[in-house]
């Protein structure tokens, strides 16, 4: 489990270490840099699953995602890190030196660094690197220099991965490769999610929600189909869900409602309701994730179905560690006796924790430059 996040220099974010429990809930008013929190939690998985800076590109490149409050005459540059009982990991990204790159928004990265346990310690480092210098930690505890040099935008995760010989950064990356994100499910009126499906086995909702049917029929038929009924009897005042398969192999989802005369298709439901079956999809998936966080599920939903979405996250992380990100005080409230509240505030352009000093929260140290 990851027992803490660590951001500077990321947007709003200037320096923000937070400690992460079972349940998290990030929540704070419009502006205050939860949608930062999120993107951070997002760029820093990408970055350990496979050394990718797409996301931050996809950000408008590293000039566009450094921190915009004031100056504060420290360096420039966005470093990001987790830790957790076992394995921790941090980078450091800078600026290409002038004249270094034909990409002037490409980030250069000036320090990586993978240890053992939750705090950073000489004796706890098992890889780290400075600019182009490897270096890896052997089984008798000696350094290794390795004899070739890493790009300046190459990560430690996309060139030393390997189970054989690196054991270590080969668990990190594939511990990360299990985390999800969802945000932006699509429900408008073209969405895939709104056709049949192909019946075919799908442990694990797409990130934009499109094989829903699919992923609704697993769980019906390998997953908890009971909780799944019970789920969507609960929010829709006793409907039915019905996955129907077709003789040309897909499947259709059809909503039984009290009162209606026929079942809905999912080109019928409402934005409201087919995110909330997108949102029982994932929360429910026969493959629990490490990691799950959830970006303002409470889009499109009607209040009185806050309820049921709460006691989905509940019964999710009873299987997988839950970071919901959200401003809905309903969805807060109903959580919150179970789950650890971070409410962000802004003070001065700066993004911090309700109640907490910059250098107060969980022990921290960034690798040294």
């Amino acid at each position: 489990m990851i027992r803490t996040v660590a951001v500077a220099g990321y947007r709003s974010l200037q320096y923000l270490v937070a400690g992460l429990d079972r349940l998290t809930v990030v929540t704070g008013a419009n502006g205050t840099g939860k949608t930062s929190v999120y993107r951070a939690l997002r760029l820093l998985a990408d970055l350990t699953r496979d050394g990718a800076l797409t996301t931050l590109a996809q950000d408008g490149g590293m000039r566009s995602a450094m921190y915009a409050g004031p100056y504060t005459g420290k360096r420039v540059g966005i470093q990001l890190g987790f830790a957790s009982d076992d394995l921790s990991y941090a980078i450091d990204l800078g600026l290409p030196q002038p004249g270094a790159t034909l990409f002037g928004l490409d980030p250069e990265i000036k320090v990586e660094a993978v240890w053992a346990g939750p705090v950073l310690r000489p004796a706890s480092v098992l890889a780290d690197r400075h600019g182009t210098r490897v270096r890896t930690r052997g089984d008798d505890g000696a350094w290794r220099t390795a004899a070739w040099r890493l790009g300046t935008h190459e990560s430690l995760m996309s060139a030393l991965a390997d189970p054989s010989e690196t054991p270590e950064l080969y668990a990190i990356r594939e511990q990360a490769k299990g985390w999800r994100f969802y945000d932006h499910m699509r429900t408008d009126p073209d969405a895939v999610a709104r056709r049949p499906g192909i019946a075919t086995f799908t442990p694990v909702l797409a990130p934009g929600g499109e094989d829903l049917a699919a992923a609704l029929t697993t769980i019906e038929r390998v997953g908890d189909a009971d909780l799944l009924a019970t789920t969507v009897a609960d929010a829709f005042d006793g409907a039915t869900l019905e996955l129907a398969e077709g003789e040309d192999g897909t499947c259709r989802i059809l909503l039984h409602q009290p009162g209606l005369r026929r079942p809905l298709g999912a080109p019928e439901l409402s934005d409201g309701t087919l995110r909330y079956l997108m949102l029982v999809a994932a929360l429910l998936s026969p493959r629990p994730p490490g990691l799950l966080v959830l970006n303002e599920p409470e889009q499109s939903l009607h209040p009185s179905l806050l309820p049921a979405l709460a006691a989905l996250v509940l019964d999710a992380a009873e299987r997988s560690q839950v970071v919901v990100v959200t401003h809905a005080g309903d969805l807060v409230r109903a959580l919150r006796p179970e789950a650890q509240v971070l409410e962000l505030e802004r003070t001065n352009g700066s993004t911090t924790i309700a109640g907490q000093l910059t250098f107060e929260g969980p022990a921290w140290t960034w690798p040294s430059r």
